[in-house]
C-alpha cells in the first residue's frame, strides 16, 4: 500500500516563465526596428548620393562644347605684279602663304586632347587651299592658340574672275572650314568624343592684312 507521504515531482527548475517570453518578444521586436532603420538610412544614403551624381553629371561634370575662333591672319610672300588692266595681281608662281592665328577654349575642367586639324580654304566656293595643324592638348579652363599655315593655290586664285576686283579694292574675301576632332577625360570616369566644326568668311585687307569682317558658325558633334 503506498503511503499518504510520497513525494511527487518537483517541476523543472529552467521552466521559461511569462515574464521571460514576453522580454524575448519585445527584444525581437527592438531588433526588426532596429534593422528596418538601418535600411532606410542607407536606402536614404543610396537615394542622396544618386542625386549628388545626377548634379554633378549636369553641372560640374557636363561636357562643355570647346569654342574655337580664328583671331587674325597674315599673308606671307605676297607679290603684286601690274596686270592688263593696271591693277595689281599676285605673281603667277609665287608661293603665296595665309597664316590663320587660331584659338582653342575648353570650358571644362578637365584636359581636350585633340588630334590633328584640318583646314581647306575657299575662294568663291573654289578651293585655294588646305592645311593640317598638329595635334595638342587644351588644359582644363584654358584657352590654347596655334598658328596653321595654308598654302594657297596661285594658279586657282589667278583663275577666278573675281579676284582683279577684289585686289583692286584691297580686300579679300575668303571662306574657311576648320575640323577638330578630340576627347575630353573626366577623372578616368567620364569620357566623350568631341569633333568641332567651323565654318569662316572673312575679308581681309592686303595692306594691312588685318580682318576687316568675320562671320563664323560652329557645329559641335559629341
Amino acid at each position: 500500500m503506498v503511503g499518504r507521504d510520497q513525494v511527487r515531482p518537483l517541476a523543472p527548475a529552467d521552466a521559461p516563465s511569462s515574464d521571460d517570453g514576453e522580454a524575448a518578444s519585445q527584444l525581437k521586436k527592438a531588433r526588426h526596428k532596429k534593422f528596418i532603420k538601418c535600411c532606410g538610412c542607407i536606402a536614404a544614403l543610396i537615394i542622396i548620393l544618386a542625386v549628388v551624381i545626377v548634379i554633378l553629371v549636369f553641372t560640374v561634370f557636363r561636357v562643355k562644347d570647346p569654342i574655337i575662333e580664328m583671331k587674325g591672319v597674315s599673308i606671307t610672300n605676297l607679290e603684286l605684279i601690274n596686270g592688263t588692266s593696271t591693277i595689281p595681281i599676285p605673281r603667277p608662281g609665287s608661293n603665296i602663304s595665309l597664316i590663320a592665328d587660331v584659338s582653342v577654349k575648353n570650358p571644362n575642367i578637365a584636359s581636350f586632347k585633340y588630334r590633328n586639324t584640318t583646314t581647306t580654304l575657299y575662294y568663291y566656293g573654289t578651293v585655294v587651299g588646305d592645311a593640317r595643324g598638329p595635334g595638342g592638348s587644351a588644359k582644363a579652363r584654358r584657352t590654347m592658340r596655334m598658328n596653321i599655315t595654308v598654302n594657297i593655290m596661285t594658279d586657282r586664285l589667278l583663275a577666278s574672275p573675281n579676284l582683279v576686283a577684289d585686289v583692286g579694292s584691297r580686300a579679300l574675301t575668303l571662306s574657311s572650314y576648320s575640323r577638330i576632332g578630340g576627347r575630353v577625360n573626366m577623372l578616368s570616369i567620364i569620357k566623350r568624343h568631341v569633333t568641332v566644326k567651323m565654318n569662316c568668311t572673312f575679308t581681309v585687307n592686303i595692306t594691312s592684312q588685318a580682318i576687316q569682317e568675320q562671320k563664323c558658325k560652329r557645329k559641335v558633334d559629341l
